[in-house]
């Protein structure tokens, strides 16, 4: 396994990160679908062996118990240094006021509930989970900047939110000296590349480098279109605007990997690899073959012809006035900084 430093930091993350929506109690989160500590286990360790060390939670995953397995797995399996945690803070794990949101109430009391089911006394990497509009950024940078300071966190990251939004953090977080968000989680993949727009070329502008959640869309590039899992049977619909467009990417998907004699899953994912300002997908890995599909993507290198193929297709999900490619703007600032993450 190849690590790679997270944007602008020090932090060496392994390409692939582990995402533990899917490592929860089924009574107390996700019944459809989720495992349990048994079944949970096996998959962390074989993540652990093949040396992936970046794993994503969050305090409101099956209601907490998300975190509580990782945690224990994580002590079994491996050394804490080794490991790089992800969690995240504001969407409500209990009943009552002053229960969730990015209070600063909230954010003291839900890191050290967080610290207490991973079983550690530092969080790596602590994400907000999207914005907490009814709360002054003032308040809420503030008291994520006391936790880096006191060292119950070591990095802060951020989720989905407008990218002027995101803007405006991160000029708080400059003008009074906080500690700064070193990464955006966000929606990104093959079938839904709005954030090329906006968001990218803000990151890329800033040097923050994305982790994306759903890089294969919920699995659907994974598999052929039209067919369903049970996880896909419970969620929302498809969006008859863009079906076309995406039937047609589907199937690309697939021809590529084919040609290539690989999943659609690793091709899916190997097209995120050659985005600069992707730090790593987050991989909800159920089956031991998920995390195995992405160790291939990461050696495989799409060339030009397949990526214009993957990509020509794309229909938007938003109007946009005069914007026939979505990538445009990420790739004219990337050329404006010469801000490259991880390039040669």
């Amino acid at each position: 396994m190849q690590y790679r430093k997270l944007g602008h930091t020090g932090l060496d993350v392994s390409p692939i990160c582990i995402g533990c929506m899917g490592f929860g109690e089924p009574s107390r989160g996700y019944p459809n679908w989720s495992l349990d500590e048994e079944a949970s286990r096996p998959l962390i360790r074989h993540a652990i062996e093949a040396g992936i060390n970046f794993f994503d939670t969050a305090n409101l995953y099956s209601n907490g118990s998300s975190e509580e397995i990782l945690g224990r797995a994580l002590k079994d399996f491996t050394n804490r240094d080794s490991v790089v945690i992800a969690t995240k803070v504001a969407a409500p794990t209990r009943n009552g006021p002053n229960t969730f949101g990015l209070s600063r109430k909230a954010i003291l009391a839900e890191v050290d509930h967080s610290l207490r089911r991973l079983g550690t006394d530092y969080i790596d990497l602590y994400q907000i989970h999207r914005r907490d509009v009814r709360t002054p950024w003032e308040e809420t940078l503030e008291a994520l900047h006391d936790l880096v300071k006191v060292g119950k966190v070591r990095y802060l990251g951020a989720s989905s939110m407008k990218a002027w939004e995101f803007g405006e953090a991160l000029h708080l977080q400059k003008l009074n000296g906080w500690a700064r968000f070193v990464s955006m989680q966000d929606n990104y993949n093959l079938l839904m590349r709005e954030e090329e727009r906006e968001m990218l070329p803000l990151c890329a502008n800033e040097h923050i480098q994305t982790m994306v959640y759903s890089p294969l869309a919920s699995g659907r590039l994974a598999r052929p279109w039209g067919a369903t899992t049970d996880r896909s049977k419970s969620e929302t619909s498809q969006d008859e605007a863009t079906a076309a467009s995406d039937q047609k990417i589907i199937e690309t998907v697939g021809a590529v990997a084919q040609e290539r004699g690989v999943s659609q899953a690793a091709i899916g994912l190997a097209w995120l690899y050659s985005k600069s300002v992707v730090a790593t997908p987050i991989v909800g890995a159920l089956k031991a073959k998920h995390i195995d599909e992405a160790i291939t993507a990461t050696g495989i290198t799409l060339n030009d012809d397949e990526i214009a193929r993957l990509e020509t297709p794309y229909t938007p999900r938003i109007d946009h006035q005069n914007v026939s490619d979505p990538g445009i703007h990420m790739r004219a600032a990337e050329a404006a900084t010469g801000f490259k993450v991880n390039a040669a």
